[in-house]
């Protein structure tokens, strides 16, 4: 080994012993850099959704036939996401125990739907699509009727089921 020979004899050359080097130094990086990308995409599948339960108000807030913007905390909350938490729905009391949560964002491309109540229609700015007062597809590009969240009464209180995605025609 004296004389720049291995084991079996073969002669080294410096230029094979750096290209190989190089090799797998790049090969050790590229595993160490895909640790966290393959952490991040399988992540997901390990995560259970979250889902929760948030107060909008008082049933007797809400009169029957009348459709009202409220506010929640999203169910995904992490620590620094701030104001961004917060979503909404177009919340509509039907009848005296009976209440309908829509989505405030458009089937088509998700951009913050208006009711215009003396139409009686849900009208997205961005593209023109229209939705009848009970969420139904009525215009314009959206593939499919207003997306829902579950409603519920607890104790005097409407909730409205809070989930990363609402739930497409409930």
């Amino acid at each position: 080994a004296m004389n720049g020979e291995n084991k079996e004899g073969k002669q080294i050359n410096r230029r094979d012993f750096l290209v190989k080097s190089l090799w797998g130094l790049g090969g050790v990086t590229g595993i160490l850099l895909s640790i966290p990308v393959i952490g991040a995409l399988l992540e997901p599948l390990f995560r259970e959704s979250p889902v929760a339960w948030r107060r909008v108000g008082k049933v007797d807030d809400f009169r029957i036939g009348d459709t009202v913007l409220v506010h929640f905390r999203d169910a995904s909350v992490l620590p620094w996401t701030g104001t961004t938490s917060q979503t909404a729905s177009w919340l509509r009391r039907v009848s005296g125990d009976q209440f309908i949560a829509f989505s405030v964002n458009c089937a088509h491309l998700g951009c913050p739907l208006q009711w215009v109540a003396n139409a009686r229609i849900f009208l997205c700015p961005c593209h023109g699509g229209v939705y009848n007062e009970d969420g139904s597809y009525a215009a314009g590009p959206p593939p499919h009727d207003m997306s829902r969240y579950p409603v519920r009464i607890e104790d005097g209180w409407v909730e409205i089921k809070a989930s990363p995605v609402p739930i497409t025609n409930l």
